[in-house]
């Protein structure tokens, strides 16, 4: 079997089904596991802002103008794709934002002889991510692969769940998927959250990502604050954060006045609906309930003040 991937967190769970072997393209945003960076590139960028350095307000002014225009955000080389010749390309319908649109994906598909298989990713909580485990094994002929490898991952989150405190009303947590305007994370992002010990207000879990004013996340009161713009390693988070910092509410927020503020990359971490959601748990719990023990090692994030 061929397989493309057009979306990172696809790639990443292919590979943990045991079937890393089978791809023969990628997104030019599928970089996990170190491995698939040498397997051929199907898409790229249309906007320029990212490309160029631009800070978050430039990027989401770039990217609601393209929308607005009915433009898609990527490009997809459709010749090198009908070389290819995949049996299975894997995509999502879930943002718009975040990969190819699947209406062109499914378009080309269906020209091309013989069509391939296209299977959706729309996980919105994460047993959804647990099912596409098995969707995806289930889709390139490793089923045994795909359980062991999610009886396994439900031992770490299960594990990491031992060391919360349910019974008692933890933080208020506001995670950030963009600083420019506001965005506070939805889909899995409140479920994890909870799960972790912690309260998230802004948002419930299987909605989308949402825009907030300044006055609701000050509203909102959090104790811990998650910066993890989606796309953003922590270069580009630390570069832009005195943005953020010098805005006169910033210093209203309790999570801001007690240092509890965490900056997480946001290119791998909480907005990759893969087998990596676990270990962005396990840093939560880890991070919430003051339990260092749980957080896996090498977890990218950094305190504001580290």
């Amino acid at each position: 079997m061929r397989v493309v991937s057009l979306l990172p967190s696809a790639t990443e769970i292919l590979c943990a089904v045991g079937a890393s072997d089978l791809l023969v393209g990628r997104s030019h945003e599928c970089d996990f596991p170190d491995a698939v960076r040498s397997t051929p590139v199907l898409t790229g960028q249309r906007t320029t802002a990212v490309s160029e350095g631009g800070d978050s307000r430039s990027i989401d002014a770039e990217v609601r103008a393209s929308l607005a225009d009915g433009a898609s955000l990527y490009t997809l080389d459709e010749p090198l794709l009908r070389r290819l010749r995949p049996d299975l390309i894997l995509t999502q319908n879930l943002c718009e934002v975040c990969s190819i649109d699947l209406r062109t994906v499914e378009r080309i598909a269906a020209s091309m002889d013989p069509p391939p298989c296209v299977l959706s990713l729309d996980p919105k909580s994460l047993e959804d991510v647990f099912d596409d485990l098995l969707r995806v094994g289930e889709a390139v002929g490793r089923p045994s692969e795909a359980e062991r490898r999610l009886v396994a991952l439900r031992e770490e989150y299960w594990s990491a769940v031992d060391y919360t405190a349910p019974y008692t009303d933890g933080p208020e947590v506001a995670l950030l998927e963009w600083m420019d305007p506001l965005f506070v994370g939805g889909h899995w992002t409140p479920q994890l959250i909870r799960a972790a010990g912690g309260r998230h207000s802004l948002n419930e879990t299987g909605s989308k990502s949402r825009q907030v004013s300044p006055d609701e996340l000050v509203a909102s009161q959090p104790e811990r604050i998650v910066v993890c713009p989606c796309g953003l390693d922590l270069a580009a988070i630390r570069a832009e954060l005195p943005r953020l910092a010098e805005q006169r509410w910033w210093g209203a927020l309790p999570a801001v006045a007690d240092g509890a503020v965490a900056l997480v990359d946001g290119s791998q971490m909480f907005n990759r609906p893969g087998p990596r959601l676990v270990d962005a748990f396990r840093w939560l719990v880890a991070w919430i309930n003051g339990r260092p023990e749980v957080e896996p090692p090498g977890f990218p994030w950094i305190p504001l003040n580290g």
